[in-house]
């Protein structure tokens, strides 16, 4: 592992420039590398998690950062296919009024990887594009970017990652994400009607 690497990384996604979802649509390349989500002072208090300056959340984007963190998880209808929106979900459940569906409503699995009701996922969606903010680190060619993302989460530990963080995933987090997924297995669908089991 590069030290100098590592060190280069965790600047750019701690002091680096923050940007909003629109403006990272006008400077965040589409090249592969980490990006870290930042929460403004009403968004650390609403998840009850995280320190000013630090990130909330850190993740690698093997092809592309635009990609990864643009058109999934900052988007609407994309909480199913992001760890990032499903983990929010949980902890905006009470405030935002969100409620978990499957992740598929015309195939229910009792996939964990649970879905929110259309108003809830936009309403999830403003609440992103209001409190969080992107920085991002380029991964230079030649470089194994699991290895850089795996140093950086030992050394940020960001407190929404439940992986790679040295075993130290937040358990309010868990059993927040594990009540989502119950109630999405629950839910039914009869006649146009929704029911829980």
């Amino acid at each position: 592992m590069d030290e100098a690497m590592v060190c280069a990384a965790l600047a750019v996604l701690t002091d680096g420039p923050r940007y909003t979802a629109e403006e990272a649509l006008q400077k965040v390349p589409n090249e592969a590398g980490l990006y870290a989500v930042h929460g403004d002072a009403p968004a650390i208090g609403d998840l009850a998690a995280g320190t000013a300056g630090r990130p909330l959340y850190v993740g690698k984007a093997e092809r592309s950062l635009v990609g990864r963190d643009l058109r999934i998880h900052f988007a609407t209808g994309r909480t199913g296919s992001s760890t990032l929106r499903r983990t929010l979900s949980a902890l905006l459940r009470e405030p935002l009024g969100l409620r978990a569906v499957p992740r598929n409503l015309a195939r229910p699995d009792g996939s964990a990887n649970y879905s929110l009701e259309s108003g809830g996922d936009e309403r999830l969606t403003e609440w992103m594009h209001a409190r969080l903010r992107l920085s991002v680190w380029v991964r230079p060619e030649g470089i194994a970017l699991d290895e850089v993302e795996t140093a950086v989460l030992h050394a940020l530990r960001p407190p929404l990652n439940l992986a790679k963080t040295g075993g130290r995933g937040d358990l309010r987090v868990k059993r927040a994400r594990a009540a989502m997924a119950a109630e999405a297995r629950a839910w039914q669908k009869h006649d146009g009607i929704d029911s829980r089991a």
